[in-house]
């Protein structure tokens, strides 16, 4: 049967007929016999699939936490209803339940490789983690009751649930149905309350007896009962409320943990009065009074050690007059009481045992503490209890992310580079043990090549994370603010910064792996530009430059003038400008008529600064305020190595710098670039003096779309309010603001600048926001000394192309179709003294560039791809004729527009507002994917989202997370075997030996044949309306990753067929199997009897 595939009979039709639209543009562009040379496209619609990867980072919002002492596997449940699930370090998942609910409580079934999860909209499911995606086989809807907590004994397959009301019901976890056996409340507690005791917050089977069950009640009623006499044995009452329960291992004695900070212990028989009342944090009195009361003890843990003195763990239970202090676990061994301050409130808290069986020594050995950001493991063991180092990349999120780039197929030597300076920073004091959560098996790598992900944060810090393989691991973080003065406290800060909070917030970052060049611009309208090296240095003088960005119609206050120079003669920087002398210009600092002026928003140092190994600062670029106006925040930023030159604009204008001479090469208003050529009729300013306008962070995200004050807002926003890229002004006239065009995006490369070209020479790319593409030819001085003594030439050509919305991203293609990267000087030490042939070599150096052009004929042509909000466009080059052009969308707009390669391809890959993931050919525009991926429902995820090379994207999916997600057919098929195994077989340890005594005279551990007591023989069925019985998806392994469509569906079918089929053979086999054991057991009874028929007892 031949494979339909829907997709593409419909790729062919919009093929054939946006083919048809694209011939009659080019008849109409193109005159006869200057057809466009036709480029053999690779690319199909069948290279393409889009699908989830793995989410990094710190489970937002955590609410539950549980851990498989056996596997060693750790489960952490949320507020948004998503689970996380770690093992060794590289071993992570992320699930999620469909309904969105919150995750009141996790249960592992130890060491069977499946887990219980209770929802707070009373739903429990059954996760099966035998499977690399873990899925759900059976769901329970409770109808009539809420859900409060629920005990799983060790080895059993009965689930007791504790309800609002009071009851606990008894679920089956293999079928997952109700028992007809039911504890009521008013049973449970008969006379001994005359009002109800409030919901359950504790279930547990005695250590020692399975057949007596510890109820606690909210209220302060806790009942020992009886499974099999189904009656109470005992019930002990405190007038305090009960937070949580916990077992001595000898099952003779329990303590609980009150709202009034105190701990009561109680022995088993002995139901009047508490054996022992501790309170850990109060004050105690001189006359025998009680202590004052203390904050409520959420939780309490009892551990017994076979060596010495039990642990007692506590969170919560402060004093109520230390205000300010932070959350604390409180670790009671012995005499000694140690108390643990964390930097978050407290979510959960687990010890980590030695053993899974509750009535053997304990042994307890770590103490893994949920903070609300942040996860912790306290070694018991070690004195002072120090924290284990943790391996898992939940650090994202320390301080909040505000943009994000994604780097595949990076030079191989950059992650040990990276790797080395990083490995320096790591903080001493930890753990020497090993990480103990390290069950699970690594996938398989397939992929090989190396992934880098580079997130910059509100407090000015970059990090570079190596994302290779599907993993994340930290490797190096910058501190950008490090060149600034800080200011100690809020009346203390200078009165010119244009934000309210995070002043060095990062913006942009523009990064070259092959010569490790970095640059980033922050909040305050600075551009750092930074070089790496291997060696510490000591910079006397942190080299600045200040530049004034102005916007003007009328009167041009820049020196050079409104028109486009015919000829290129040297803009604003023949003579290189010197450094300006350290201190700031703050004598300057207002104008004639008291107005800021000619100030910098921050303060660079002015003492010498230790650069450690890494990235050391070069140059510092300030913008300046003008005549009272704040300088306007950067919307982007391009640096070139191989030319030595940064560039950056806003809704200003743009600048250029030669990092090399430290020199402003270029200062313009948007308006001059276009010398006389300005398409635009624009208004003169308005008289009132305006601020910055809102839009600045986001090239103007399309109107109508997000409110104006949510368009400011930093990806952080839906934390704190108050958005880093908000300036204190009002907002911009509607006038002013449409006049105002700002640089959104920036391109350098070796390419043809005007029509009459015959080869491609160095040049700087500009797009700005209302759809305009400007040219700036660069006229380079020789390479060596020569770079450093002589100008560079800056020039605009007069070239001008036009597209329908803001620009967005630009690249060039050559002839063959293929990439033309911009040029770049490859990395090497500048810290070491060169040998006298290197600096011979270094003078003959010119910046090198890597297009192919630069070898090819001169006839040869380029295409130059634009891409913006609404469309994309392959201008073929020097002709500068449109070749192709796609409408990308015409009621939303592309939030990301990225140029990447994909099976020795390239193709353009965009992301829009409306949720849309779309991937066009090159040159020819052909649409190859459409896929709906999810609605922006923040700027978080507009900041963010970016594409990659090798069908590689990432976002961040909440405050803590990034989500990484695939467009490429072969990722979605590998996937499978990337991804780690959560469940390994593994024997469970030796069940504690109960001694000849206790086995004797009955003091071991009482088994209980919970089978006979719940199952339906004996106590009935359940009533039906008391809970729904859910089948869940997941029996099916890997079936989500199945392709949509018939095929996917027939697969579906045929996988289910299987899985019944070797069901229903494993029933047949279990079956014969019972029936052999049953015969073989009443042989063994038949003649046990015989032999002991008249025997008295004390003969046996």
């Amino acid at each position: 049967m031949r494979k339909f595939n829907i997709r593409k009979v419909l790729d062919g039709l919009t093929a054939g007929s946006s083919s048809a639209s694209q011939q009659q543009q080019q008849q109409q562009q193109h005159p006869a016999g200057t057809r466009e040379p036709e480029i053999q496209e690779t690319l199909q619609s069948e290279h393409f699939q889009l699908c989830k990867t793995v989410r990094h980072g710190f489970p937002y919002q955590p609410s539950a936490l549980a851990f498989d002492p056996v596997q060693k596997i750790l489960a952490v449940g949320t507020q948004t209803g998503a689970l996380r699930l770690f093992g060794r370090p590289g071993v992570e998942c992320y699930c999620q339940h469909d309904s969105g609910a919150a995750v009141i409580q996790l249960q592992f079934l130890i060491n069977e490789g499946a887990l219980v999860s209770a929802l707070a909209d009373d739903t429990l499911h059954l996760w099966n983690l035998r499977q690399k995606r873990p899925a759900i086989l059976h769901s329970l809807k409770f109808c009539r009751e809420r859900v409060t907590f629920c005990h799983l004994p060790f080895q059993s397959k009965w689930l007791y649930v504790g309800t609002e009301r009071g009851n606990i019901h008894i679920v089956n976890v293999e079928s997952f149905t109700l028992s007809g056996y039911v504890i009521m409340w008013n049973k449970a507690i008969e006379l001994s309350s005359k009002s109800h005791p409030g919901p359950v917050v504790h279930i547990s089977d005695n250590p020692m007896d399975e057949g007596k069950l510890l109820i606690g009640f909210e209220s302060g009623t806790v009942v020992l009962w009886d499974l099999k006499s189904k009656k109470a044995d005992y019930r002990y009452t405190y007038d305090e409320a009960i937070h949580s329960v916990a077992w001595h291992h000898e099952g003779k004695q329990f303590i609980c943990s009150h709202s009034d900070g105190t701990l009561t212990i109680w022995n088993v028989r002995s139901p009047a009065k508490p054996m022992q009342t501790i309170t850990p944090h109060g004050k105690q009195l001189k006359d025998g009074k009680k202590p004052e009361p203390c904050k409520p003890i959420l939780k309490v843990e009892f551990k017994t050690t076979r060596s010495g003195e039990p642990f007692i763990i506590l969170s919560g239970g402060l004093s109520y007059d230390t205000v300010g202090r932070r959350p604390c676990l409180t670790v009671m061994h012995g005499k000694s009481t140690a108390v643990l301050e964390m930097d978050y409130s407290i979510v959960d808290f687990l010890t980590l045992c030695e053993t899974p069986y509750p009535n053997d020594f304990q042994e307890p050995y770590a103490v893994v503490v949920l903070l609300e950001k942040d996860l912790v493991l306290i070694d018991l063991a070690q004195n002072g209890y120090p924290i284990f180092e943790n391996p898992y990349p939940l650090s994202i999120h320390e301080s909040p992310v505000t943009c994000c780039e994604y780097f595949a197929g990076c030079p191989g030597d950059l992650i040990p580079a990276l790797y080395s300076v990083g490995a320096r920073q790591k903080r001493q004091g930890y753990s020497k043990k090993e990480w103990p959560i390290n069950g699970g098996n690594w996938g398989l790598g397939v992929q090989s090549y190396p992934e880098i992900i580079i997130t910059g944060h509100a407090d000015g810090s970059v990090k570079f994370w190596d994302a290779s393989a599907i993993t994340l691991q930290v490797l190096y973080k910058l501190k950008t603010s490090k060149v600034f003065e800080k200011s100690r406290n809020k009346d203390d800060r200078p009165n010119t910064d244009i934000v309210d909070e995070d002043p060095y917030a990062i913006q942009i970052i523009s990064w070259c792996p092959e010569s490790r060049m970095l640059c980033i611009a922050g909040v305050s309208a600075h551009v750092i530009i930074y070089r790496f090296s291997k060696q510490e240095v000591i910079t006397e003088v942190i080299p600045m430059l200040e530049v004034r960005l102005l916007y003007e119609i009328n009167d041009v206050e820049s020196p050079e003038g409104e028109q486009a120079p015919p000829l290129p003669t040297p803009v604003g920087g023949a003579t290189p400008q010197p450094i300006p002398p350290q201190s700031h210009p703050s004598t300057s600092s207002s104008s004639s008529d008291g107005l800021r002026d000619n100030v910098p928003c921050l303060k660079v140092k002015n003492s010498p600064l230790k650069q450690s190994p890494g990235y050391q600062t070069e140059l510092v670029i300030q913008l300046v305020w003008v005549g009272g106006e704040p300088p306007q925040q950067i919307t982007s930023l391009a640096v070139n190595s191989s030319y030595g030159l940064v560039v950056f604009g806003n809704c200003n204008g743009i600048a250029m710098v030669d990092y090399l001479q430290k020199a402003v090469l270029l200062n313009l208003g948007t308006i001059e670039l276009y010398g006389s050529n300005d398409p635009y009729r624009r208004e003169p300013r308005s008289p009132r003096k305006s601020r910055q306008p809102s839009g600045a962070g986001l090239c103007d995200i399309s109107e109508g779309t997000v409110v104006p004050e949510d368009r400011c807002k930093s990806p952080t926003s839906d934390i704190k309010d108050n958005s880093f890229s908000r300036s204190r002004s009002s907002s911009v006239t509607s006038i002013d603001k449409e006049s105002r065009e700002a640089i959104s995006a920036l391109h350098f490369c070796e390419t043809f600048t005007r029509k009459a070209d015959s080869s491609p020479s160095p040049c700087l790319w500009v797009g700005t926001t209302l759809g305009t593409v400007l040219v700036i030819a660069l006229n380079l001085p020789p390479g060596g000394e020569q770079r450093l003594l002589q100008p560079v030439i800056v020039s605009p050509s007069g070239t001008i192309l036009r597209l329908k919305g803001a620009i967005l991203r630009m690249a060039f293609l050559d002839t063959t179709g293929c990439l033309v990267p911009p040029a770049y000087e490859s990395w090497r030490e500048h810290n070491v003294p060169e040998e006298k042939d290197e600096k011979e070599k270094l003078k003959k150096r010119r910046p090198v560039s890597v297009s192919p052009s630069s070898s090819q004929e001169i006839s040869e042509n380029q295409y130059a791809v634009i891409c913006s909000e609404k469309q994309a466009k392959v201008i073929s080059l020097p002709t500068q004729n449109c070749a192709y052009k796609q409408n990308i969308t015409e009621t939303s707009f592309v939030l990301r527009g990225d140029i990447v390669a994909l099976s020795n391809s390239i193709c353009l890959a965009c992301f829009c507002a409306n949720g849309h993931i779309m991937t066009f050919s090159l040159p020819s525009l052909r649409p190859l994917l459409d896929v709906y991926y999810l609605p922006l429902t923040n700027m978080r995820i507009a900041r963010t989202f970016c594409f990659t090379n090798n069908g590689q994207a990432l976002y961040l999916v909440s405050p803590t997370e990034i989500q990484r997600l695939t467009y490429s057919q072969e990722t979605c098929e590998n996937l499978q075997e990337m991804l780690g195994e959560l469940f390994t077989p593994v024997e469970a340890p030796e069940a504690p030996n109960r001694g000849f005594f206790k086995g004797l005279f009955g003091g071991g551990a009482q088994s209980l044949d919970r089978e006979e007591l719940f199952g339906e023989s004996s106590s009935g069925k359940a009533s039906r309306s008391l809970a729904q019985h859910i089948p869940g998806p997941g029996g099916i392994e890997g079936v989500k990753g199945a392709a949509s469509g018939v095929v996917g569906e027939l697969a579906r079918a045929r996988l289910a067929l299987d899985e019944r089929g070797q069901k229903l053979g494993d029933l047949e086999e279990r079956t014969a199997a019972m029936l052999s054991s049953a015969d073989s057991f009443s042989k063994h009874a038949h003649e046990m009897m015989l032999k002991y028929k008249d025997k008295k007892w004390y003969q046996f």
